[in-house]
């Protein structure tokens, strides 16, 4: 009988190691979300710290921008300028410039009433010979001069009430708008120098403190939102091909309490480990294939840590 139980440990023992795993190690990686300036400037504030949790819409950090806004200010003044002036080009003369014309212009039908009068006066004289044809023909010139500076002063009134030509409103439409576009610009620069969160994350790290330059798209820090935390782990070729993308996995760690359920996100098409071209039974069973996961909830990614080892189950 004993000899029986001896015969058959090596057999339970062999049956054991051909057992195969339950599941997969890997760790925990992040996908970091570096926030940098658009334009450089010299580091005023930091609102935040390494390890604090922040909300989408939350400063972050500050450059100076007192370039930006004296520049600002002086954009400003030229757009407000330009639309001031195709404004005043779609306007007749002011009124109290027509005021004048008119003036003028009632002088001039006045002086018309009376050259008028006097040509028939001295075509009355000449009739009775009293006065020569000359004083008639001098009457005569007075009076189409009267006429011609009414129509003059006449037009100058209906021309002093029209807009600029087209293409001078044309123009100075043109010019507003590019003012309005360097407005734009400067204001977004201004902007520019003031960064906030674009979602709920962590600060993972701070790489400069304030007093210190920053240059265009360098980052100040580096945020870490729960949905860039994920699990990698290695699945051997035996296994990957029951695996799917959106399958649920469940993630353990040391010290994370209960398992965090996840859901596959990436799996790899090629082997992390390349034996020779003949592969064996043995090398084969060498092979493994990246595999990627993702918690399921946010509040379960905040319990992974980059560079944590994980255990893996299906």
């Amino acid at each position: 009988m004993k000899r029986i139980l001896l015969l058959s440990i090596p057999a339970l023992l062999a049956g054991c190691g051909d057992k195969p795993p339950e599941g997969w190690t890997g760790y925990a990686e992040a996908e970091l979300v570096y926030i940098a300036p658009p334009v450089a400037g010299r580091l005023t504030t930091l609102a935040v710290r390494s390890g604090e949790a922040v909300t989408a819409g939350q400063a972050l950090f500050q450059l100076d921008a007192t370039p930006e806004i004296a520049a600002d200010t002086e954009a400003s003044a030229r757009a407000q300028s330009a639309r001031a002036q195709a404004a005043d080009a779609d306007k007749g003369r002011r009124l109290p410039e027509l005021a004048v014309t008119k003036a003028q212009l009632d002088q001039a039908r006045a002086a018309e009433r009376l050259a008028s009068i006097d040509l028939t006066r001295q075509q009355e004289l000449l009739a009775k010979g009293f006065v020569a044809q000359a004083r008639v023909d001098d009457a005569a010139t007075v009076l189409a001069q009267a006429r011609a500076r009414v129509m003059e002063l006449d037009a100058a009134l209906q021309v002093g009430r029209l807009p600029a030509r087209d293409d001078e409103r044309n123009s100075a439409r043109a010019l507003a708008q590019a003012a309005e576009s360097g407005r734009a610009q400067t204001a977004w620069r201004v902007e520019q120098k003031r960064q906030s969160a674009p979602m709920p994350a962590r600060v993972q790290d701070v790489f400069l403190r304030p007093g210190e330059w920053v240059g265009a798209g360098q980052p100040v820090l580096a945020l870490l939102p729960p949905a860039n935390r994920k699990a990698r782990f290695y699945v051997p070729q035996s296994a990957v091909g029951g695996l799917k993308l959106d399958a649920q996995v469940n993630l353990h760690c040391d010290g994370c309490g209960a398992a965090i359920p996840a859901r596959i996100s990436f799996i790899a098409t090629g082997p992390e480990y390349t034996p020779p071209v003949i592969y064996s039974n043995q090398q084969r069973d060498k092979l493994v294939f990246l595999v990627e996961a993702r918690p399921v909830k946010a509040e379960d990614a905040e319990r992974l840590h980059p560079g944590q080892p994980l255990d893996v189950t299906p």
